[in-house]
């Protein structure tokens, strides 16, 4: 879950997350009083993760026998695709934990180096990611992270950007597409090596072009299965803004892009993705003490540059993979 802790200058780590552009590390958030206009985006994603735990339960449990209900576990926990899932969940959460950004392109890189096709890897993480952005969204509006006019900014770009990447990836043949999107994850891979060696410098001015960067940046996300956070946050922190009130913004946004483009997915798409993305929620839970781990073992430099260099390597194994099949 990326709840981050507000007090910046107590933690070494955080300091040089900061200077990377880098959201905090996972920690206890302390207390800020929520914005009012803010309330009810926030009512609404409680409302929304509350109806998405009840259908889940209707749909496996009490829609049918108890009977049908263990075959369709049993059945779940002998399959290849969910254990590869829970290791590609497990990963990409411990990544996300000690990085702050990072899950949906490492968990859609491993998706594809798998085997899925490009839209069942984007589907299934964007689905998982509706829990771990709702949480963390509501958390960041609860604790005073979200600042209102850039997080209106961000929303009605990022929610139409989703829906088109959405609509694109379902749309297209994914022996084709898995070539660009395996390009695309090789160039953020290489984006996420390089921000070992910048530096960032605050300014106070309001960010500019946000609505262009967030439909871009939610467009890639959808579409390529990551990159919300690497393109819009780190473009944002990384000109200067503020990282508290930008990262908490651009995390609450997320969610509901996410959102957006799992209701795309679900009724776009005809294959039965489940044992994927219980795969990865399944695997996300047991991932925050090893991110504590890598957080006090590894400076951030040295993560991004393992994770940089990771997801550069796995892509061009995937162009490789997808060049030859064609």
């Amino acid at each position: 879950m990326k709840i981050r802790n507000l007090d910046l200058t107590l933690n070494p780590v955080n300091e040089e997350h900061q200077q990377l552009g880098l959201p905090p590390v996972e920690d206890t958030v302390s207390h800020l009083e929520a914005h009012p206009f803010l309330r009810a985006s926030v009512w609404f994603a409680v409302i929304i993760l509350i109806s998405l735990i009840l259908f889940l339960i209707g749909r496996f449990f009490l829609a049918q026998d108890w009977v049908d209900s263990w075959l369709i576990i049993n059945g779940t926990l002998d399959s290849r695709i969910f254990w590869s899932a829970v290791a590609v969940g497990f990963l990409a959460q411990v990544i996300d934990g000690a990085l702050g950004m990072a899950y949906g392109i490492t968990a859609t890189t491993f998706l594809l180096a798998t085997g899925a096709n490009p839209a069942a890897a984007s589907a299934s993480v964007h689905i998982a990611e509706i829990f771990t952005t709702g949480v963390s969204g509501i958390a960041h509006a609860k604790f005073g992270n979200v600042n209102k006019h850039l997080f209106t900014r961000l929303l009605v770009p990022g929610i139409l950007g989703g829906i088109l990447g959405a609509v694109l990836v379902t749309q297209i043949d994914g022996t084709l597409f898995k070539p660009f999107i395996s390009a695309y994850l090789l160039l953020l891979g290489i984006y996420i090596l390089s921000k070992a060696f910048r530096q960032l410098n605050i300014r106070k001015e309001a960010p500019k072009h946000v609505g262009k960067l967030a439909l871009f940046g939610s467009f890639m996300d959808s579409a390529g299965g990551g990159g919300w956070g690497p393109i819009v946050t780190t473009t944002l922190v990384g000109t200067g803004n503020d990282p508290r009130t930008t990262i908490g913004s651009v995390n609450f946004a997320e969610f509901f892009l996410t959102l957006t483009s799992a209701a795309v997915f679900a009724l776009l798409m005809e294959t039965n993705t489940w044992p994927l993305i219980i795969g990865l929620i399944f695997g996300g839970l047991f991932a925050a003490p090893f991110a504590a781990i890598l957080c006090k073992k590894f400076h951030a430099r040295t993560l991004l540059i393992l994770v940089g260099i990771l997801i550069t390597i796995i892509s061009l194994y995937n162009l490789y993979k997808a060049f030859i099949s064609l």
